[in-house]
């Protein structure tokens, strides 16, 4: 597993919120519904991302946007339209006096808007539990990224739009999939333009720090330590350590226990996951040692950080 593959992992929808806006300009949505991350595709017209502070983007068909929660921003049409809808927790939408407007636009199955004939159409999904995607994956990201569709090849939000609207036989797993699938191209999409990506994906076509980084990823529970991964990689253990702390922007051992404690976050959310399990897929020699690691470096115990995300 390379460490992409590794990190896109991650994204694991579940029931996730998903909605086809359709819209007549002038129009404008205040979203302030906390997600964790939001991904937004228009399909017919145009949208702005409006966030609080920085600069809008205008977004046109096939352009996707994805939003690093929980921050709150607008989406509207044009820009400067002040905002006459609140989309909040639990994706409840009133006015901005606070009268509910769900019956109102309601469209359809999974549809919504003032116009059903309107020209703006807008898909969105929003993976509302932060133990949807994985903490590290969140870290990599600024507040908000657009991958243009000249950008992508792809037919994912063509199919998305179909699919959205259908009411079938498992019809949210399979959107579940086609929302994971959406994300993951536009991340790695967007890792792939130069001067955006973060230190460690750039070092995977390193020589040295690539194979290292392959190594910790394939296997995070064995015995690493800075000679063994210097002799697997066969450099000494001084190249490797500065090589790797120069490209990836920490030590090899600080990077190993990040992830450990990232990977160990998104398993302990897994039905029947026990403390103990997670302790030995991750490297830790007990449940013990990954409870006091867990909470000297998250802040939370395992406990607390499944009941967080249960709330």
């Amino acid at each position: 597993m390379d460490a992409l593959t590794a990190l896109l992992d991650g994204p694991r929808a579940r029931g996730a919120f998903l909605l086809r806006s359709v819209l007549t300009p002038p129009w404008s949505l205040r979203i302030r519904d906390e997600a964790a991350l939001a991904v937004a595709a228009v399909v017919r017209g145009a949208a702005w991302y409006v966030p609080d502070d920085g600069k809008s983007v205008e977004l046109h068909p096939g352009d996707v946007l994805v939003v690093r929660g929980p921050g709150h921003y607008t989406v509207a049409d044009p820009p400067d339209c002040p905002p006459q809808i609140v989309i909040h927790p639990g994706q409840r939408c009133t006015t901005p006096d606070g009268r509910d407007l769900a019956e109102l636009m309601y469209l359809g199955v999974r549809t919504w808007g003032d116009d059903p004939d309107g020209p703006t159409v807008i898909l969105t999904g929003a993976y509302q539990l932060a133990g949807e995607v994985s903490r590290r994956l969140l870290g990599t990201l600024p507040q908000a990224l657009m991958v243009p569709r000249e950008d992508w090849d792809t037919p994912l939000v063509t199919l998305l739009a179909d699919e959205i609207a259908k009411d079938r036989p498992g019809q949210e797993a399979v959107l579940d999939r086609l929302l994971d699938l959406v994300l993951i191209t536009a991340l790695r999409t967007w890792l792939a333009r130069p001067g955006t990506a973060p230190g460690w994906y750039r070092a995977q076509s390193d020589p040295v720090i690539g194979p290292a980084l392959l190594l910790l990823h394939h296997d995070p529970a064995a015995p690493w330590t800075v000679a063994a991964l210097a002799a697997r990689v066969k450099v000494s253990r001084a190249l490797l350590a500065r090589r790797f702390t120069e490209l990836v922007g920490e030590p090899p051992m600080a990077y190993l226990a990040g992830w450990r404690l990232a990977l160990a976050a998104d398993l302990l959310l897994e039905p029947g996951a026990t403390l103990g399990a997670v302790a030995r897929q991750v490297g830790y020699g007990s449940a013990f040692a990954l409870s006091a690691a867990f909470k000297r470096v998250r802040g939370v115990s395992p406990r607390e950080h499944r009941g967080e995300s249960e709330a």
